[in-house]
């Protein structure tokens, strides 16, 4: 293999699979490697497990801020404000300390893990609701109908969404996030179309919630005040664009590649239902590695940095790739071997630290746990009817269609 055979911008490429066979050459000969692209300068990529934990903690020299390219998209193209931070609002995910660390600060309070830990049993009693429902079928689209319904339905009640209005935030964002993928292929106007559509449901709830505080996330969010700052209501609605996307594309992918693993290892599916509540803990940080469903995030180097005899020069962009990370040799051993077992496991699924380290890390391992524990419990051999159906992106690793029988014993 040669540099010329990578091309991480072909997104054809990825529904056939993640090109571990590209990630591993890189790892073992070009750690540090500069990317070409078409239309612009290129940019870096970073596959070492131990340089993506570096540059992921040193927000200093490799920002996050919107004004200097975000966190995706590696193609170049300028930055301007956009039209919510020109109203006031700023999302999270693309800021740097000290404007994130305040602003992290103000939405701990609705993460904490008092509160994450109250939901465990009403989070468990929708698991195997949903479990249950999917039992009854004969044939289920397993992402569809559990792993997409799980996160949709926690992180609408978590945010105050009602029961019979999660399919909205299904559908924005799949047409925020897969917008590349024929199946959700829509144009920018439609993706625009969608953040508004979003913006004014959350204002919605906002308001509903100023009106009458409720015991929830969004009266917490709302209510939150740190040294006379508050959440003002662009932020809110970002917010509720984040949560509402990150709490459901992400743990939806790590439950469908969790269960995809688990049909092409049915060992492993044996192991853990022998012991499901013994096994899960470790097997859910393995679903996490394999699953890795951020797959990359960009940073924009502020100033020139030194990686492997490699110079990243001031205003380039850098991209950390979680996914060859978590296939590092030098940090797993076997690391293409799907392990229930696997202990330590060190991987970085949530972003390696930093302060970007993700903030619902949490919940959503406790709804990978819950989720596998109860299908463990009921289901002894899940059955596979069909082929995997892969999404269309170089950012997401999503499994959009993944046909099974969930047989009782």
């Amino acid at each position: 293999m040669e540099t010329s055979d990578i091309d991480l911008l072909d997104r054809d490429r990825f529904t056939k699979g993640i090109p571990h066979d590209w990630f591993t050459w890189l790892r073992q000969n070009e750690p540090v490697f500069h990317h070409p692209e078409p239309d612009g300068p290129g940019f870096w990529v970073i596959t070492k497990h131990a340089d993506v934990i570096v540059c992921n903690r040193d927000a200093g020299t490799f920002s996050s801020e919107s004004s200097r390219g975000g966190v995706v998209g590696l193609e170049e193209r300028l930055i301007g404000p956009t039209e919510a931070e020109q109203a006031g609002g700023r999302l999270m995910l693309m800021m740097d300390p000290p404007d994130h660390t305040r602003y992290r600060s103000l939405v701990n309070r609705g993460f904490t893990p008092r509160t994450i830990g109250l939901l465990e049993p009403h989070i468990r009693e929708m698991t195997v609701r949903i479990i249950e429902a999917a039992m009854a079928e004969d044939e289920t689209d397993f992402v569809v109908d559990v792993a997409a319904e799980l996160p949709l339905e926690v992180i609408a009640e978590f945010i105050g969404v009602p029961f019979e209005d999660r399919h909205k935030i299904f559908e924005w964002s799949n047409r925020m996030v897969g917008s590349e993928d024929p199946e959700y292929q829509v144009s920018e106007e439609e993706v625009f179309n969608a953040q508004v559509e979003m913006f004014l449901y959350a204002q919605q709830l906002a308001d509903q919630r100023r009106t009458a505080p409720a015991d929830d996330i969004i009266t917490k969010l709302l209510s939150s005040e740190l040294n006379g700052d508050q959440l003002s209501d662009m932020d809110f609605n970002l917010f509720f664009l984040l949560l509402s996307v990150a709490g459901n594309e992400t743990t939806r992918n790590a439950i469908s590649h969790g269960m995809n693993a688990f049909l092409e290892n049915p060992d492993q599916w044996a192991l853990l239902a022998a012991d499901p509540t013994g096994r899960i803990d470790l097997a859910t940080e393995e679903i996490l590695r394999w699953a890795s469903p951020v797959m990359y995030f960009r940073r924009n180097a502020t100033k020139d940095f030194e990686l492997r005899g490699r110079t990243i020069a001031a205003g380039e962009k850098i991209s950390l790739w979680y996914i060859s990370a978590n296939r590092d040799e030098d940090v797993f051993d076997d690391p293409f071997r799907f392990d229930i077992t696997r202990q330590p496991n060190p991987h970085i699924a949530f972003g390696g630290g930093g302060p970007h380290f993700c903030l619902g890390a949490q919940l959503a391992r406790m709804e990978i746990k819950l989720l596998f524990e109860e299908l463990a419990k009921r289901v002894p051999t899940p059955e596979q009817l069909g082929a995997p159906d892969l999404l269309r992106s170089n950012f997401i690793g999503g499994i959009k269609h993944l046909p099974v029988r969930l047989a009782p014993a």
